[in-house]
């Protein structure tokens, strides 16, 4: 089995190729632009493994990511390359734009040209996952769970670009037959994660003894999905799903966001006594300018239809992901000094 992916240096796209070249001995292409989120160090542990290798591209290179495509001759393409930090669309919506709707539509184009040159056995095979988010829903109440017929109501920059791709690949299935589907998840969290996200923000905050900054009350509710149970959900999708399907993926963990630095400080408390409590450091800050009040998805279809089951709750997820960035300063190090140091994003 051949699998191109793109955008595999970034924080899901790393834990699913990590579990497909090791877990599921695919051949594994990886294509990544390697942004400032892109970091091959998240791939270190399949670095030598023969079934394994990468490309350095962009997805809107067409020609580029055209030749990628045909001389890798995959059985599957899983498109998660994206600009994806809402605060940085909000202040630079254009990389937005062109990454996750020109993009996409390239990788629509290159890969329905290398699906068309197919023999008809191995054009039966072939299928194109495009990896998309919950955010796409807008925001609910306090009531009711996204399904995957809830109309689009994107709020953000990012979140409206992500919604255009998601159209234009069920556009694709529409007129000419191309055999793609899409997923839309909630929020993940684990290692590897690029320390711009609230989980990892914060606990690096905490470590250092920085202000832990919570946007404004802390009430906003998102369902938090380990990444390493939403790499194995995409896998899942891509193999058995149904073409022309959208499949919702989440953890079934609601936390509002207080609850969710509550929790970290309390595992730090714990595992840093020398410091407790790290709850003296809780910051709130002027809200996000259209910040959502909650998401929270509705996984039944995934996993009535194709028996997938999360295997991480939130409680034993965050302390694995609070205790790996303890232990390993060695990857976040160079990005928090050189990449990007915590200073807020996204203020108008």
């Amino acid at each position: 089995m051949k699998i191109f992916v793109t955008g595999g240096a970034g924080f899901i796209g790393s834990a699913l190729v990590r579990y497909l070249v090791s877990e599921i001995g695919a051949d594994v292409l990886n294509y990544d632009k390697l942004t400032y989120a892109g970091n091959l160090a998240s791939l270190r542990s399949i670095d030598n493994s023969p079934n394994y290798r990468f490309i350095k591209g962009d997805i809107c290179d067409f020609d580029v990511l055209q030749s990628a495509i045909n001389d890798f001759q995959p059985d599957y393409v899983m498109h998660l390359a994206a600009e994806s930090h809402v605060d940085r669309s909000i202040t630079g919506a254009r990389e937005f734009v062109d990454t996750n709707i020109i993009g996409t539509f390239n990788m629509l184009e290159a890969s329905r040209a290398y699906w068309n040159a197919l023999t008809n056995e191995n054009k039966a095979k072939f299928r194109f996952l495009h990896i998309s988010t919950d955010e796409v829903y807008g925001s609910l109440g306090e009531e009711g769970l996204f399904e995957e017929t809830t109309p689009y109501d994107p709020s953000s920059p990012y979140s409206a670009s992500k919604a255009a791709s998601d159209h234009l690949v069920k556009a694709w299935y529409r007129t000419y037959g191309f055999p793609a589907l899409v997923s839309n998840c909630s929020n993940n969290y684990g290692p590897y994660h690029f320390p711009e996200k609230l989980i990892p923000l914060n606990i690096l905050n905490a470590l250092e003894g920085k202000p832990i900054t919570v946007y404004g009350k802390g009430e906003n509710i998102r369902d938090w999905l380990y990444v390493e149970d939403h790499a194995r959900a995409l896998f899942t999708i891509v193999s058995k799903g149904r073409l022309g399907e959208t499949y919702n993926v989440g953890g079934r963990n609601e936390r509002t966001n207080i609850e969710v630095i509550n929790t970290i400080c309390a595992i730090m408390d714990e595992m840093r006594p020398q410091n407790a409590p790290h709850s003296r450091l809780i910051t709130f800050v002027k809200d996000r300018p259209g910040h959502d009040l909650r998401y929270a998805i509705d996984a039944t279809k995934l996993e009535t239809e194709l028996g997938w089951k999360a295997q991480e709750n939130f409680d034993s997820g965050i302390e694995k992901t609070v205790r790996w960035y303890l232990e390993n300063e060695e990857w976040w190090r160079p990005l928090r000094g050189g990449v990007y140091s915590g200073e807020r994003l996204g203020v108008l």
